[in-house]
């Protein structure tokens, strides 16, 4: 069980985000929303738990804000995953080593795991990531290079992968 947990709901150039960490890591994000409520309420329950403080934050609002303005930007954050599943981090560990400006498909990580019919599995497991962007799921595509499914729409997902320089169709 975490014994503090912290969150923040910032500003982006592509909307307001919500960023919730223990002193393990990070827990969950949120992807840009139209208001700060919404992204507020995108956190879950947790936050009723929590402190209100940007202080642990600020680099990652910074990088944030700078990523959404078509800076480069990596987050090597330290996650705290302790709430997912084996198969689960595996997935969203082996995600995040897709850099920035690249894509995989959900193939590729289910063979880098040792699970090499589990491409389905796989999408399953990233449409339940918490942390989006952090861990990049927007960069998977499907074995035909079509963009797949994601959480935050299709939409979402292009112009992730057009701030990263990546054309879709």
């Amino acid at each position: 069980m975490v014994e503090r947990m912290d969150y923040i709901v910032f500003g982006t150039p592509q909307g307001w985000m919500g960023v919730l960490g223990s002193p393990a890591g990070l827990i969950r994000c949120t992807l840009p929303q139209y208001s700060s409520n919404v992204a507020l309420q995108n956190l879950g329950d947790d936050i009723k738990k929590a402190n209100r403080t940007a202080e642990p934050f600020k680099d990652l609002i910074a990088r944030f804000q700078a990523y959404f303005s078509g800076d480069k930007v990596d987050f090597p954050d330290k996650l705290d995953l302790s709430q997912a599943t084996e198969f689960q981090r595996s997935v969203w560990e082996t995600t995040q080593a897709i850099p920035y400006g690249a894509t995989q498909t959900y193939h590729w990580i289910a063979s880098r795991i040792n699970k090499p019919g589990a491409a389905r599995a796989v999408g399953q497991a990233l449409g339940q990531n918490p942390l989006p962007i952090i861990v990049p799921c927007h960069r998977v595509l499907a074995a035909n290079g079509r963009l797949g499914g994601f959480t935050g729409g299709l939409d979402m997902k292009r112009l992730l992968l057009k701030i990263e320089g990546i054309d879709t169709f």
